[in-house]
């Protein structure tokens, strides 16, 4: 078996050139592949198309790249937390190809399945399955991009007929994604809410490239804990468990004067 670990995210992200397309893990601020990240913003790629649930925050995670004027189109399904996100997209600075979540994640695990596209229910009816939708504006406030109508099919799984609308699986050039746990084959255990579309995002992408916090030897891991499979993931960089992870909507009850009062705030 290959030894997949590079000494440096620098290093495992050093042949991606300007123009790729990347499939980004994360969900929210949970699991970020900041290292991966960090690398590319300081070699300078840019014209990136990125897929990832969310851009980030302002000025953490993907919302790094995107403060830095690197990335030309993002495929989401949430804009969030982030004002620059939100004024670069209105402004006709980046092309924003809004994707319903569920229909986003299934069209990352089928490019990394092998499967060119399928039908689903999601959509039917709107502007997603009959375009129109703005992709990207004019400097006036024009709609100079739209997305264009999809097929749609009357299907009758069960005896019920309805319409689905057709979607395309996803391949990218590469995938960064972040895993808690990994060992020198690329097998990773994900914590949490981490599993959410790191994943599908490493299965989509022709290269992968994973941040583990801990990296151990071959046959350390339990086969039955093993979240994602080596065959997906091309590259592994060790960043340790003592990265800074942010929060991105922190919420703590309020001290009561009751009994209560005793416990440790946030609690």
């Amino acid at each position: 078996m290959i030894d997949k670990q590079y000494a440096s995210a620098a290093a495992a992200v050093a042949d991606i050139p300007d123009g790729a397309s990347i499939a980004a893990g994360g969900f929210g601020l949970s699991g970020n592949p900041t290292a991966p990240i960090e690398a590319i913003l300081a070699q300078g790629t840019t014209d990136l198309s990125v897929v990832s649930n969310n851009c980030g925050v302002d000025a953490w995670g993907l919302g790094r790249l995107l403060a830095a004027g690197r990335i030309r189109k993002v495929t989401a399904s949430y804009v969030g937390e982030n004002r620059e996100f939100e004024r670069q997209f209105l402004a006709g600075e980046i092309e924003l190809e809004l994707t319903p979540q569920g229909t986003l994640a299934e069209k990352l695990r089928a490019g990394g399945a092998g499967i060119a596209a399928f039908y689903t229910q999601t959509g039917v009816g709107t502007q997603v399955a009959e375009g129109g939708l703005p992709r990207r504006y004019a400097a006036d406030g024009s709609v100079a991009i739209a997305s264009e109508p999809k097929d749609v099919r009357t299907f009758a799984p069960g005896g019920v007929p309805a319409e689905y609308v057709l979607e395309e699986s996803i391949v990218t050039d590469f995938a960064i994604v972040h895993a808690m746990r990994g060992d020198r084959h690329g097998n990773l255990v994900f914590h949490r809410a981490a599993r959410n579309f790191n994943p599908i995002a490493a299965m989509a992408g022709t290269v992968c490239i994973a941040q583990v916090e801990e990296l151990v030897e071959p046959g350390e891991l339990d086969p039955d804990e093993v979240h994602l499979p080596g065959i997906y993931v091309h590259r592994i960089v060790e960043v340790g468990g003592d990265i800074e992870k942010r929060i991105e909507k922190r919420t703590v009850r309020e001290r009561t004067t009751d009994a209560g009062a005793n416990a440790p705030e946030g609690a």
